[in-house]
């Protein structure tokens, strides 16, 4: 079973974020094992603005291309240059280096507890 980190939050959308600020952003393990083997990141640039709820990007893999979508609406501080240049570290360690961006937050979407999100889609919380 996949696991769920009991200190993030998450989308119904499969993405992560955490506490700081600025907030990391990434996707969650159940997201990365139902891709497969990730081979390409499209992240949006340092300084875009990001939207809760909208596409901001695309992960893909030997078996589909799939929107990433932003969990919340800010604007983007950094991208992590190591997911983009090595996207298996997505599946290796999707809630350590395999974080995608990281967000100076002014609004939050809806966001999911770990228990919750575990619950919808399956995970098993730690």
């Amino acid at each position: 079973m996949s696991k769920v980190l009991s200190s993030l939050r998450y989308s119904a959308e499969h993405e992560w974020i955490d506490a700081s600020s600025p907030a990391k952003v990434g996707i969650t393990q159940i997201a990365a094992d139902a891709l497969g083997d990730v081979v390409y990141v499209d992240l949006p640039e340092v300084g875009d603005s990001v939207s809760a709820g909208e596409t901001c990007g695309e992960v893909e893999s030997t078996k589909s291309v799939s929107d990433l979508y932003s969990p919340v609406t800010g604007t983007v501080v950094a991208i992590n240059d190591e997911a983009v240049d090595n996207p298996a570290i997505l599946n290796e360690d999707p809630y350590g280096a395999g974080w995608l961006f990281t967000v100076e937050v002014t609004e939050e979407g809806p966001l999911l507890s770990a228990a919750d999100y575990a619950s919808a889609n399956g995970g098993d919380v730690q």
